[in-house]
């Protein structure tokens, strides 16, 4: 059933979508600029302990707070853009169906 909206409801519900989206990539860059800056300073940090750049560049414990962020910014990135990977239109459809045959 499709609701039908004035242009009022309709600038409104827009307006609501678009500031979501801004906020959403202004999280993303924060995210990026910080872990970037984070990464850099725990880089530094076993440099001074005497790592090889080589070996401080490639420890994955300078970039554990980019995959528990990251895991943070796609749920947004969902929430956002409404991918619905499991539960979209076609899965719907098919579970009607399903349910119409038993």
């Amino acid at each position: 059933m499709k609701t039908q909206y004035t242009e009022e409801q309709r600038y409104i519900l827009t307006k609501k979508k678009v500031e979501k989206i801004s906020k959403f990539y202004k999280h993303l860059v924060v995210y990026v600029v910080v872990n970037t800056f984070l990464s850099a300073i725990f880089i530094v940090g076993d440099i001074n302990e005497g790592d090889t750049f080589t070996e401080a560049f490639f420890n994955y414990h300078n970039y554990k707070i980019w995959f528990f962020w990251g895991i943070g910014v796609v749920f947004q990135a969902l929430n956002v853009f409404g991918l619905n990977i499991f539960f979209n239109k076609d899965w719907e459809q098919k579970k009607i169906n399903e349910y119409l045959k038993k």
